[in-house]
């Protein structure tokens, strides 16, 4: 499968077109931002370490009954997906206070929640990515009723089968934002990725960050971090 026109370039990834009209080419950079890109800088490798690790966990939670546009990896930086219309809401599922929640709440960082929460925000840069509620989804016309109860189902979904995989790899799945997508036939399926610049992940024993916080935070150590991810995930 070739790459035809340039659809869409974002902060992580490209899109192109196929001579298939269902299909696109996801292409990973190594362009790393944060803040809403007021923060830019550049990771090394990360582009194959997400492609390679959000492939494994499409294929994973396809296992498990979550419909993704996974179709086939195509190389370190390029996968094959399924051509989807993105529904315009990022969906972020929190097991563990962290990052905006700590922050907006006033709680510190690490209080492990009885039960997971849920929230949506506008997929809008221009505004910040505001939150918002179901009823403001509506409103907006962002998504139906039916819909939005479906991707709450998947994500709550996504979040069991991952708490567990990465449990087991000795890593916490504090929390992690999901995109979904339209197929032409209606169908709402996991899109995006699922990496280290989407979730966040602390190691189980110590709380070592080993997500994107380490380059918002300049914390250093971002190459080793996204690595030894990668390295859990792939039994290295």
């Amino acid at each position: 499968m070739e790459k035809t026109v340039q659809l869409y370039e974002g902060k992580a990834k490209k899109v192109y077109a196929t001579e298939d009209e269902t299909l696109c080419i996801v292409s990973y950079k190594d362009d790393a931002t944060a803040f809403n890109g007021l923060k830019k800088g550049t990771i090394v490798g990360k582009g194959i370490v997400n492609n390679r690790m959000s492939n494994l966990l499409m294929q994973l939670l396809e296992m498990k009954g979550v419909p993704t546009h996974f179709v086939k990896e195509l190389s370190d930086r390029e996968t094959l997906v399924k051509k989807v219309q993105i529904v315009p809401l990022e969906v972020i599922i929190r097991n563990v206070s962290a990052g905006s929640f700590a922050k907006r709440y006033g709680v510190e960082e690490g209080i492990v929640f009885d039960e997971p929460t849920i929230e949506f925000s506008y997929k809008n840069d221009d505004l910040g990515d505001p939150l918002l509620n179901s009823y403001h989804a509506l409103a907006l016309h962002l998504a139906t009723k039916e819909e939005i109860e479906t991707i709450k189902a998947m994500a709550f979904r996504v979040n069991e089968v991952l708490v567990e995989y990465f449990k087991a790899l000795g890593i916490r799945l504090v929390d992690f934002k999901l995109e979904f997508g339209r197929l032409p036939d209606g169908k709402i399926v996991l899109a995006d990725e699922i990496s280290p610049d989407t979730c966040r992940l602390w190691d189980l024993a110590t709380n070592e960050k080993l997500d994107k916080d380490r380059f918002r935070r300049d914390m250093g150590g971002v190459e080793d971090a996204y690595k030894e991810v990668f390295r859990r995930l792939m039994g290295e």
